[in-house]
Protein backbone atom coordinates (compact mmCIF):
# COMPACT_ATOMS: atom_id res chain seq x y z
CA UNK A 1 0.00 0.00 0.00
CA UNK A 2 1.53 3.43 -0.69
CA UNK A 3 1.99 5.83 1.94
CA UNK A 4 -0.44 8.83 2.19
CA UNK A 5 0.14 12.22 1.27
CA UNK A 6 0.10 13.16 5.31
CA UNK A 7 3.44 10.84 5.65
CA UNK A 8 5.57 11.18 2.77
CA UNK A 9 8.79 13.69 3.94
CA UNK A 10 6.96 15.52 6.53
CA UNK A 11 8.52 18.85 7.32
CA UNK A 12 7.30 22.20 7.52
CA UNK A 13 9.98 22.64 4.21
CA UNK A 14 8.13 20.32 2.40
CA UNK A 15 4.41 21.41 3.29
CA UNK A 16 5.62 25.40 2.29
CA UNK A 17 6.98 23.82 -1.18
CA UNK A 18 4.69 21.07 -1.36
CA UNK A 19 2.88 21.18 -5.12
CA UNK A 20 0.47 18.58 -3.88
CA UNK A 21 -3.40 19.90 -4.51
CA UNK A 22 -4.21 18.20 -1.06
CA UNK A 23 -1.49 19.55 0.78
CA UNK A 24 -2.54 23.08 -0.39
CA UNK A 25 -5.74 22.12 0.53
CA UNK A 26 -4.81 21.94 4.59
CA UNK A 27 -2.02 24.97 4.26
CA UNK A 28 -5.43 27.21 2.94
CA UNK A 29 -7.65 25.15 5.79
CA UNK A 30 -5.14 26.60 8.09
CA UNK A 31 -4.75 29.82 6.75
CA UNK A 32 -8.50 30.16 6.50
CA UNK A 33 -9.35 28.82 9.90
CA UNK A 34 -6.94 31.50 11.27
CA UNK A 35 -8.80 34.40 9.58
CA UNK A 36 -12.07 32.86 10.21
CA UNK A 37 -10.77 33.30 13.80
CA UNK A 38 -9.40 37.15 13.56
CA UNK A 39 -12.72 37.97 11.59
CA UNK A 40 -14.53 36.37 14.96
CA UNK A 41 -12.88 37.79 17.83
CA UNK A 42 -13.58 41.52 15.89
CA UNK A 43 -17.45 40.50 15.97
CA UNK A 44 -17.15 39.24 19.42
CA UNK A 45 -16.10 43.24 20.27
CA UNK A 46 -19.03 44.48 18.04
CA UNK A 47 -21.28 42.33 20.14
CA UNK A 48 -20.25 43.29 23.32
CA UNK A 49 -20.08 46.68 22.59
CA UNK A 50 -23.21 46.97 21.58
CA UNK A 51 -25.12 45.11 24.62
CA UNK A 52 -25.54 48.54 25.75
CA UNK A 53 -26.76 51.64 24.21
CA UNK A 54 -23.64 53.69 25.16
CA UNK A 55 -20.68 53.47 23.38
CA UNK A 56 -19.22 52.40 26.88
CA UNK A 57 -16.15 50.12 25.00
CA UNK A 58 -15.13 51.21 22.02
CA UNK A 59 -14.45 55.25 20.62
CA UNK A 60 -16.68 55.81 17.52
CA UNK A 61 -12.92 55.42 15.21
CA UNK A 62 -12.14 52.02 17.18
CA UNK A 63 -15.94 50.99 16.57
CA UNK A 64 -15.54 51.88 12.47
CA UNK A 65 -12.22 50.33 12.27
CA UNK A 66 -13.38 47.00 13.96
CA UNK A 67 -16.32 46.61 11.25
CA UNK A 68 -14.27 46.87 8.87
CA UNK A 69 -11.51 44.57 9.79
CA UNK A 70 -14.61 41.80 10.69
CA UNK A 71 -15.84 42.64 6.91
CA UNK A 72 -12.78 42.70 5.25
CA UNK A 73 -11.25 39.71 6.52
CA UNK A 74 -14.44 37.77 6.49
CA UNK A 75 -15.50 38.53 3.31
CA UNK A 76 -12.55 38.31 1.23
CA UNK A 77 -9.56 35.88 3.57
CA UNK A 78 -12.48 33.56 4.49
CA UNK A 79 -15.71 33.57 2.60
CA UNK A 80 -14.54 33.68 -0.69
CA UNK A 81 -11.70 31.24 -0.51
CA UNK A 82 -12.77 28.44 2.34
CA UNK A 83 -14.63 26.03 -0.10
CA UNK A 84 -12.93 26.57 -3.69
CA UNK A 85 -9.47 26.69 -2.11
CA UNK A 86 -9.79 23.78 1.00
CA UNK A 87 -12.52 21.62 -0.08
CA UNK A 88 -12.19 22.59 -3.89
CA UNK A 89 -8.28 21.79 -4.08
CA UNK A 90 -8.52 18.76 -1.91
CA UNK A 91 -11.37 17.03 -3.67
CA UNK A 92 -11.82 18.64 -7.73
CA UNK A 93 -9.09 16.00 -9.26
CA UNK A 94 -10.11 13.03 -6.61
CA UNK A 95 -13.72 13.23 -7.85
CA UNK A 96 -12.31 13.62 -11.31
CA UNK A 97 -9.95 10.62 -11.12
CA UNK A 98 -6.93 12.92 -11.75
CA UNK A 99 -3.19 13.08 -9.84
CA UNK A 100 -3.81 16.41 -9.22
CA UNK A 101 -4.70 19.95 -10.44
CA UNK A 102 -3.44 21.05 -13.98
CA UNK A 103 -1.65 23.62 -12.49
CA UNK A 104 -0.07 22.45 -9.37
CA UNK A 105 3.02 24.94 -8.78
CA UNK A 106 0.03 28.08 -9.46
CA UNK A 107 -2.19 26.35 -6.79
CA UNK A 108 1.17 26.82 -4.78
CA UNK A 109 1.68 30.20 -5.48
CA UNK A 110 -2.13 30.99 -5.11
CA UNK A 111 -1.73 29.89 -1.38
CA UNK A 112 0.66 32.56 -0.78
CA UNK A 113 -0.70 35.34 -2.48
CA UNK A 114 -3.70 34.69 -0.44
CA UNK A 115 -1.31 34.88 2.71
CA UNK A 116 0.57 37.95 1.81
CA UNK A 117 -2.42 39.97 0.77
CA UNK A 118 -4.17 38.53 4.72
CA UNK A 119 -0.76 39.79 5.56
CA UNK A 120 -1.50 43.54 4.29
CA UNK A 121 -4.68 43.90 5.96
CA UNK A 122 -3.51 42.54 9.70
CA UNK A 123 -0.60 44.75 9.02
CA UNK A 124 -2.98 47.46 8.59
CA UNK A 125 -4.70 46.58 11.48
CA UNK A 126 -1.91 46.84 13.73
CA UNK A 127 -0.66 50.32 12.06
CA UNK A 128 -3.72 51.99 13.33
CA UNK A 129 -6.59 50.38 11.49
CA UNK A 130 -9.00 51.50 8.48
CA UNK A 131 -12.81 53.09 9.41
CA UNK A 132 -13.91 53.22 5.89
CA UNK A 133 -16.30 49.76 5.90
CA UNK A 134 -15.27 46.79 4.05
CA UNK A 135 -17.23 48.83 0.98
CA UNK A 136 -14.22 51.51 0.53
CA UNK A 137 -17.07 54.15 -0.47
CA UNK A 138 -15.88 57.41 -1.96
CA UNK A 139 -15.44 60.18 -1.35
CA UNK A 140 -14.67 59.19 1.87
CA UNK A 141 -12.07 56.32 1.46
CA UNK A 142 -10.25 58.92 -1.18
CA UNK A 143 -10.75 62.46 0.17
CA UNK A 144 -11.18 61.89 3.81
CA UNK A 145 -10.16 58.83 5.44
CA UNK A 146 -6.80 59.24 7.64
CA UNK A 147 -6.89 55.52 8.45
CA UNK A 148 -4.75 52.87 6.28
CA UNK A 149 -7.36 52.86 3.29
CA UNK A 150 -4.49 52.06 0.62
CA UNK A 151 -2.87 49.42 2.58
CA UNK A 152 -5.94 47.17 3.09
CA UNK A 153 -6.72 48.02 -0.42
CA UNK A 154 -3.39 46.52 -1.43
CA UNK A 155 -4.33 43.69 0.60
CA UNK A 156 -7.36 42.76 -1.37
CA UNK A 157 -5.62 43.81 -4.74
CA UNK A 158 -3.45 40.73 -4.07
CA UNK A 159 -5.67 38.71 -2.66
CA UNK A 160 -7.95 38.68 -5.96
CA UNK A 161 -4.37 37.13 -7.98
CA UNK A 162 -5.09 34.11 -5.44
CA UNK A 163 -8.87 34.31 -6.62
CA UNK A 164 -8.03 34.35 -10.47
CA UNK A 165 -5.56 31.59 -10.40
CA UNK A 166 -7.53 29.68 -8.22
CA UNK A 167 -10.25 29.83 -10.75
CA UNK A 168 -8.14 29.36 -13.84
CA UNK A 169 -7.11 26.03 -12.20
CA UNK A 170 -10.22 24.47 -11.39
CA UNK A 171 -11.80 25.31 -15.19
CA UNK A 172 -8.58 23.84 -17.00
CA UNK A 173 -8.65 20.61 -14.37
CA UNK A 174 -12.40 20.41 -15.29
CA UNK A 175 -11.97 20.63 -19.60
CA UNK A 176 -8.96 18.64 -19.63
CA UNK A 177 -8.46 16.08 -16.58
CA UNK A 178 -11.74 13.93 -16.54
CA UNK A 179 -12.03 9.85 -16.48
CA UNK A 180 -13.20 8.16 -19.56
CA UNK A 181 -16.75 7.66 -19.41
CA UNK A 182 -17.11 11.22 -17.22
CA UNK A 183 -18.69 13.18 -19.68
CA UNK A 184 -20.34 17.06 -18.85
CA UNK A 185 -23.31 15.69 -17.49
CA UNK A 186 -21.94 13.16 -15.19
CA UNK A 187 -19.67 14.98 -13.07
CA UNK A 188 -20.44 15.12 -9.37
CA UNK A 189 -22.20 18.39 -8.67
CA UNK A 190 -20.17 19.55 -6.81
CA UNK A 191 -17.73 19.99 -9.56
CA UNK A 192 -20.40 21.86 -11.36
CA UNK A 193 -20.22 24.25 -8.68
CA UNK A 194 -16.77 24.65 -8.35
CA UNK A 195 -16.79 25.19 -12.46
CA UNK A 196 -19.65 28.28 -12.09
CA UNK A 197 -18.04 29.07 -9.41
CA UNK A 198 -14.75 29.99 -11.03
CA UNK A 199 -16.14 31.39 -14.00
CA UNK A 200 -17.69 34.02 -11.91
CA UNK A 201 -13.87 34.59 -10.18
CA UNK A 202 -12.24 35.05 -13.69
CA UNK A 203 -14.85 37.43 -14.64
CA UNK A 204 -15.49 39.45 -11.63
CA UNK A 205 -12.52 40.05 -9.75
CA UNK A 206 -10.68 41.78 -12.53
CA UNK A 207 -13.10 44.80 -11.57
CA UNK A 208 -12.43 44.37 -8.22
CA UNK A 209 -9.00 44.92 -9.08
CA UNK A 210 -9.02 48.10 -11.33
CA UNK A 211 -11.26 49.54 -9.03
CA UNK A 212 -9.36 49.28 -6.17
CA UNK A 213 -6.08 50.34 -8.30
CA UNK A 214 -7.77 53.73 -9.12
CA UNK A 215 -8.95 54.13 -5.65
CA UNK A 216 -5.11 53.96 -4.39
CA UNK A 217 -4.55 56.45 -7.25
CA UNK A 218 -6.63 58.79 -6.40
CA UNK A 219 -5.43 58.77 -2.82
CA UNK A 220 -1.82 58.68 -3.35
CA UNK A 221 -1.76 61.23 -7.06
CA UNK A 222 -4.55 63.07 -5.77
CA UNK A 223 -6.24 62.26 -9.31
CA UNK A 224 -10.63 63.58 -10.08
CA UNK A 225 -11.81 59.67 -10.42
CA UNK A 226 -13.69 59.80 -7.57
CA UNK A 227 -13.61 62.53 -5.87
CA UNK A 228 -16.60 65.50 -7.32
CA UNK A 229 -14.39 67.83 -6.30
CA UNK A 230 -11.81 67.44 -8.28
CA UNK A 231 -14.69 66.35 -11.23
CA UNK A 232 -14.78 62.23 -10.55
CA UNK A 233 -17.83 60.38 -9.95
CA UNK A 234 -18.23 58.98 -6.62
CA UNK A 235 -21.18 56.91 -7.61
CA UNK A 236 -19.08 55.00 -10.37
CA UNK A 237 -17.44 53.45 -7.65
CA UNK A 238 -20.31 52.28 -6.59
CA UNK A 239 -21.09 50.71 -10.11
CA UNK A 240 -17.70 49.13 -10.29
CA UNK A 241 -17.62 47.67 -6.57
CA UNK A 242 -20.87 46.06 -6.49
CA UNK A 243 -20.11 44.73 -10.40
CA UNK A 244 -17.23 42.43 -8.62
CA UNK A 245 -19.30 42.26 -5.55
CA UNK A 246 -22.84 40.91 -5.49
CA UNK A 247 -21.18 38.12 -8.18
CA UNK A 248 -18.61 37.60 -5.32
CA UNK A 249 -21.81 36.93 -3.37
CA UNK A 250 -22.62 33.77 -5.25
CA UNK A 251 -18.70 33.04 -5.26
CA UNK A 252 -19.67 32.25 -1.68
CA UNK A 253 -22.84 30.49 -2.04
CA UNK A 254 -22.35 28.47 -5.39
CA UNK A 255 -19.29 26.29 -3.68
CA UNK A 256 -21.90 25.79 -0.25
CA UNK A 257 -25.05 24.52 -2.89
CA UNK A 258 -22.12 22.09 -4.79
CA UNK A 259 -21.29 20.58 -1.09
CA UNK A 260 -24.76 20.46 0.29
CA UNK A 261 -26.02 18.68 -2.60
CA UNK A 262 -23.48 16.18 -2.05
CA UNK A 263 -24.41 15.47 1.52
CA UNK A 264 -28.05 15.41 1.45
CA UNK A 265 -27.73 12.48 -1.55
CA UNK A 266 -25.32 10.54 0.42
CA UNK A 267 -27.52 10.42 3.53
CA UNK A 268 -30.95 10.08 1.87
CA UNK A 269 -29.87 7.47 -0.07
CA UNK A 270 -31.84 8.99 -3.05
CA UNK A 271 -30.24 9.87 -6.63
CA UNK A 272 -30.05 13.86 -7.16
CA UNK A 273 -33.59 14.92 -8.05
CA UNK A 274 -33.69 16.73 -11.16
CA UNK A 275 -29.83 16.48 -11.97
CA UNK A 276 -29.97 18.83 -15.50
CA UNK A 277 -32.24 21.13 -13.78
CA UNK A 278 -29.79 21.53 -10.71
CA UNK A 279 -26.69 22.00 -13.50
CA UNK A 280 -28.67 24.63 -15.39
CA UNK A 281 -29.43 26.36 -11.85
CA UNK A 282 -26.14 26.90 -10.85
CA UNK A 283 -25.05 27.97 -14.39
CA UNK A 284 -27.90 30.44 -14.63
CA UNK A 285 -27.47 31.86 -10.89
CA UNK A 286 -23.70 32.66 -12.81
CA UNK A 287 -24.82 34.23 -15.29
CA UNK A 288 -27.56 36.58 -14.26
CA UNK A 289 -25.66 37.33 -10.84
CA UNK A 290 -23.91 39.91 -12.87
CA UNK A 291 -26.85 41.63 -13.89
CA UNK A 292 -28.37 42.28 -10.39
CA UNK A 293 -25.71 44.94 -9.05
CA UNK A 294 -27.67 48.07 -9.28
CA UNK A 295 -29.87 47.10 -6.55
CA UNK A 296 -27.74 48.04 -3.95
CA UNK A 297 -28.29 51.60 -5.20
CA UNK A 298 -31.31 52.23 -5.16
CA UNK A 299 -31.13 55.06 -2.42
CA UNK A 300 -27.97 55.93 -4.59
CA UNK A 301 -29.53 58.48 -7.38
CA UNK A 302 -29.43 56.28 -10.06
CA UNK A 303 -32.05 56.78 -12.92
CA UNK A 304 -35.91 54.98 -11.60
CA UNK A 305 -35.95 52.85 -14.90
CA UNK A 306 -32.83 51.61 -14.00
CA UNK A 307 -34.01 50.66 -10.46
CA UNK A 308 -36.62 49.12 -11.96
CA UNK A 309 -34.47 47.01 -13.95
CA UNK A 310 -32.33 45.80 -11.68
CA UNK A 311 -35.59 45.09 -9.33
CA UNK A 312 -36.90 42.79 -12.22
CA UNK A 313 -33.65 41.42 -12.33
CA UNK A 314 -33.64 40.70 -8.69
CA UNK A 315 -36.14 38.52 -8.64
CA UNK A 316 -35.67 36.85 -11.36
CA UNK A 317 -32.07 35.64 -9.72
CA UNK A 318 -34.25 34.14 -7.10
CA UNK A 319 -35.86 31.61 -9.60
CA UNK A 320 -32.60 28.96 -9.75
CA UNK A 321 -32.11 29.27 -6.51
CA UNK A 322 -35.72 28.41 -5.81
CA UNK A 323 -35.08 25.46 -8.13
CA UNK A 324 -32.29 24.23 -6.04
CA UNK A 325 -34.15 24.21 -2.75
CA UNK A 326 -36.92 22.39 -4.43
CA UNK A 327 -34.36 19.78 -5.72
CA UNK A 328 -32.97 19.34 -2.27
CA UNK A 329 -36.45 18.78 -0.65
CA UNK A 330 -37.38 16.58 -3.27
CA UNK A 331 -34.57 14.23 -2.99
CA UNK A 332 -34.97 13.94 0.60
CA UNK A 333 -38.35 13.14 -0.14
CA UNK A 334 -39.34 9.38 0.75
CA UNK A 335 -34.97 9.02 1.21
CA UNK A 336 -34.23 7.08 4.02
CA UNK A 337 -32.80 9.57 5.83
CA UNK A 338 -29.92 9.53 8.85
CA UNK A 339 -29.41 12.30 10.97
CA UNK A 340 -24.92 12.28 10.56
CA UNK A 341 -23.53 15.39 11.41
CA UNK A 342 -22.50 16.71 8.14
CA UNK A 343 -26.75 16.29 7.24
CA UNK A 344 -27.55 18.46 9.51
CA UNK A 345 -25.16 21.01 9.04
CA UNK A 346 -26.52 20.61 5.62
CA UNK A 347 -30.62 20.43 6.34
CA UNK A 348 -29.39 24.01 8.28
CA UNK A 349 -28.22 25.66 5.67
CA UNK A 350 -31.27 24.96 3.34
CA UNK A 351 -33.47 26.50 6.38
CA UNK A 352 -30.89 29.52 6.58
CA UNK A 353 -30.73 29.80 3.18
CA UNK A 354 -33.98 29.91 2.33
CA UNK A 355 -34.85 32.69 5.15
CA UNK A 356 -31.70 34.44 3.48
CA UNK A 357 -32.99 34.57 0.35
CA UNK A 358 -36.46 35.39 0.78
CA UNK A 359 -35.62 38.47 2.63
CA UNK A 360 -33.37 39.17 -0.03
CA UNK A 361 -36.73 39.42 -2.20
CA UNK A 362 -38.15 42.92 -0.25
CA UNK A 363 -34.56 44.48 -0.64
CA UNK A 364 -35.17 43.72 -4.27
CA UNK A 365 -38.57 45.52 -4.24
CA UNK A 366 -37.72 49.22 -4.63
CA UNK A 367 -40.11 50.78 -2.13
CA UNK A 368 -39.23 48.04 0.23
CA UNK A 369 -35.87 48.86 0.31
CA UNK A 370 -36.14 52.27 0.18
CA UNK A 371 -37.31 51.41 4.23
CA UNK A 372 -35.17 48.68 5.12
CA UNK A 373 -31.32 50.23 3.23
CA UNK A 374 -28.08 50.81 5.59
CA UNK A 375 -30.42 48.99 8.74
CA UNK A 376 -29.94 45.94 10.12
CA UNK A 377 -31.94 44.15 7.85
CA UNK A 378 -29.56 43.62 5.45
CA UNK A 379 -26.97 42.79 8.57
CA UNK A 380 -29.40 40.03 8.65
CA UNK A 381 -30.03 39.52 5.00
CA UNK A 382 -26.49 39.29 4.44
CA UNK A 383 -25.34 36.89 7.34
CA UNK A 384 -28.32 34.40 6.80
CA UNK A 385 -26.72 34.02 3.31
CA UNK A 386 -23.26 33.95 3.84
CA UNK A 387 -22.68 32.76 7.77
CA UNK A 388 -26.10 30.93 8.26
CA UNK A 389 -26.29 29.45 4.49
CA UNK A 390 -22.18 29.47 3.56
CA UNK A 391 -20.45 28.50 6.76
CA UNK A 392 -23.20 25.76 7.41
CA UNK A 393 -22.67 24.50 4.07
CA UNK A 394 -18.46 24.50 4.65
CA UNK A 395 -18.64 22.48 7.95
CA UNK A 396 -21.83 20.09 6.36
CA UNK A 397 -18.52 19.50 3.73
CA UNK A 398 -16.06 19.55 6.47
CA UNK A 399 -17.42 17.21 8.13
CA UNK A 400 -18.46 14.69 5.62
CA UNK A 401 -14.96 14.74 3.95
CA UNK A 402 -12.73 14.69 7.07
CA UNK A 403 -12.47 10.79 7.15
CA UNK A 404 -11.03 10.55 3.67
CA UNK A 405 -9.21 13.84 4.20
CA UNK A 406 -7.30 12.57 7.70
CA UNK A 407 -8.12 8.93 7.70
CA UNK A 408 -9.78 9.40 10.87
CA UNK A 409 -13.29 9.58 12.17
CA UNK A 410 -14.62 12.43 14.75
CA UNK A 411 -17.13 11.79 17.53
CA UNK A 412 -20.67 11.62 16.09
CA UNK A 413 -22.41 12.59 18.94
CA UNK A 414 -20.34 16.01 19.45
CA UNK A 415 -20.13 16.83 16.22
CA UNK A 416 -24.29 16.70 16.21
CA UNK A 417 -24.45 18.90 19.41
CA UNK A 418 -22.18 21.23 17.73
CA UNK A 419 -24.88 21.27 14.54
CA UNK A 420 -27.85 21.45 16.51
CA UNK A 421 -26.13 24.58 18.70
CA UNK A 422 -25.17 26.44 16.15
CA UNK A 423 -28.25 26.74 14.23
CA UNK A 424 -29.88 28.19 17.37
CA UNK A 425 -27.61 30.21 18.34
CA UNK A 426 -27.47 31.80 14.86
CA UNK A 427 -31.23 32.41 14.24
CA UNK A 428 -31.29 34.04 18.09
CA UNK A 429 -27.97 35.88 16.86
CA UNK A 430 -29.33 37.47 13.73
CA UNK A 431 -33.39 37.26 13.66
CA UNK A 432 -33.72 39.84 16.05
CA UNK A 433 -31.44 42.19 13.84
CA UNK A 434 -34.62 41.57 11.01
CA UNK A 435 -36.72 42.75 13.68
CA UNK A 436 -34.33 45.63 14.36
CA UNK A 437 -34.12 46.67 11.10
CA UNK A 438 -37.65 46.70 10.51
CA UNK A 439 -37.83 49.12 13.08
CA UNK A 440 -35.37 51.69 12.35
CA UNK A 441 -31.82 51.27 13.37
CA UNK A 442 -29.37 51.92 11.00
CA UNK A 443 -26.32 49.34 10.82
CA UNK A 444 -22.64 50.71 11.99
CA UNK A 445 -23.75 52.58 14.48
CA UNK A 446 -22.18 51.49 17.67
CA UNK A 447 -24.62 53.69 20.25
CA UNK A 448 -28.47 54.11 19.73
CA UNK A 449 -32.15 54.74 21.90
CA UNK A 450 -33.02 52.60 24.75
CA UNK A 451 -35.48 51.38 22.77
CA UNK A 452 -33.81 48.67 20.70
CA UNK A 453 -31.59 47.57 23.09
CA UNK A 454 -33.27 44.50 23.81
CA UNK A 455 -33.03 43.25 20.69
CA UNK A 456 -29.32 43.66 21.10
CA UNK A 457 -29.22 41.87 23.92
CA UNK A 458 -31.08 38.93 22.36
CA UNK A 459 -28.66 39.15 19.28
CA UNK A 460 -25.58 39.05 21.78
CA UNK A 461 -26.60 36.09 23.83
CA UNK A 462 -27.27 34.39 20.85
CA UNK A 463 -23.19 35.02 19.77
CA UNK A 464 -22.24 33.75 22.52
CA UNK A 465 -23.70 30.36 21.79
CA UNK A 466 -23.01 30.91 17.99
CA UNK A 467 -19.08 31.17 18.99
CA UNK A 468 -19.33 27.82 21.58
CA UNK A 469 -20.75 26.04 18.60
CA UNK A 470 -18.01 27.26 16.26
CA UNK A 471 -15.10 26.35 18.91
CA UNK A 472 -16.66 22.79 19.36
CA UNK A 473 -15.92 21.57 16.14
CA UNK A 474 -12.18 22.79 16.71
CA UNK A 475 -11.84 21.01 19.54
CA UNK A 476 -13.15 17.64 18.35
CA UNK A 477 -12.00 17.61 15.00
CA UNK A 478 -8.37 18.45 16.47
CA UNK A 479 -9.10 15.68 18.82
CA UNK A 480 -9.78 13.31 16.26
CA UNK A 481 -6.40 13.42 14.71
CA UNK A 482 -5.24 11.67 17.65
CA UNK A 483 -7.12 9.88 19.57
CA UNK A 484 -10.05 8.98 16.74
CA UNK A 485 -10.50 5.45 15.11
CA UNK A 486 -9.15 5.19 11.68
CA UNK A 487 -11.49 5.53 8.99
CA UNK A 488 -12.51 2.92 6.15
CA UNK A 489 -12.26 3.90 3.06
CA UNK A 490 -15.93 5.01 2.35
CA UNK A 491 -17.66 5.08 5.98
CA UNK A 492 -20.60 7.17 4.65
CA UNK A 493 -20.86 4.29 1.81
CA UNK A 494 -21.26 7.48 -0.07
CA UNK A 495 -20.79 7.25 -4.41
CA UNK A 496 -18.14 9.54 -6.59
CA UNK A 497 -14.40 8.57 -7.27
CA UNK A 498 -12.75 10.15 -4.09
CA UNK A 499 -14.40 7.43 -2.07
CA UNK A 500 -13.08 4.32 -4.00
CA UNK A 501 -8.78 5.52 -3.09
CA UNK A 502 -7.81 5.33 0.69
CA UNK A 503 -8.72 7.19 3.76
CA UNK A 504 -5.98 9.53 4.19
CA UNK A 505 -5.54 9.19 0.00
CA UNK A 506 -1.76 8.42 -1.55
CA UNK A 507 0.29 11.01 -2.54
CA UNK A 508 -0.98 10.38 -6.70
CA UNK A 509 -5.07 9.62 -5.06
CA UNK A 510 -5.39 6.77 -7.53
CA UNK A 511 -3.12 3.20 -7.72
CA UNK A 512 -4.51 2.67 -11.11
CA UNK A 513 -6.65 4.89 -13.74
CA UNK A 514 -10.60 5.18 -12.80
CA UNK A 515 -13.02 4.91 -15.06
CA UNK A 516 -16.51 6.14 -15.35
CA UNK A 517 -19.70 3.73 -15.83
CA UNK A 518 -23.08 4.74 -14.89
CA UNK A 519 -24.60 7.56 -12.64
CA UNK A 520 -22.51 9.45 -10.21
CA UNK A 521 -25.31 9.24 -8.08
CA UNK A 522 -25.77 5.57 -7.60
CA UNK A 523 -27.72 5.62 -4.67
CA UNK A 524 -30.69 3.93 -5.86
CA UNK A 525 -30.63 1.79 -8.97
CA UNK A 526 -33.17 1.54 -11.58
CA UNK A 527 -33.46 -1.89 -11.32
CA UNK A 528 -34.16 -2.04 -7.54
CA UNK A 529 -37.19 -2.19 -6.96
CA UNK A 530 -39.57 0.90 -5.87
CA UNK A 531 -40.64 0.69 -2.29
CA UNK A 532 -44.48 1.10 -1.77
CA UNK A 533 -45.79 2.75 1.61
CA UNK A 534 -47.44 0.04 3.55
CA UNK A 535 -51.39 0.07 3.32
CA UNK A 536 -53.59 1.90 6.02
Amino acid sequence: MEESYLGEKFSIWSWLTTTDHKRIGILYLLSTTLFFFIGGAAATLIRLELFTPAGDLLTDDGYNKVFTLHGVVMVWFFLVPVIPSVLGNFLIPLMLGAKDLAFPRLNLMSWYLNIIGGGFAVWAMLAGGVDTGWTFYTPYSTAFANSHVSLTAIGVFISGFSTIATGVNMIVTVHTMRPPGMGWFRMPLFVWAIYATSLIMLLSTPVLAMVLTLLVTERLLGLGIFDPNRGGDPILFQHLFWFYSHPAVYIMILPGMGVVTEVITCFSRRRVFGYAAMVYALLAIAVIGFFVWGHHMFTSGQSMYASLTFSFLSFIVAVPSAIKVFNWIATMYRGQITFEASMLYAMGFVGLFTMGGLTGLFLASVPVDLHLHDTYFVVAHFHYIMVGGMVSAFFAGLHFWWPKITGRLYPETAAQIAALLMFFGFNLTFFPQYILGNIGMPRRYHAYPDAFQVWHVLSSAGAVILAAAYLMPLGYLVWSLIWGKRAPSNPWRASGLEWETDSPPPKHNFLTNPTIEGSVYDYHPAQEPRREPADD
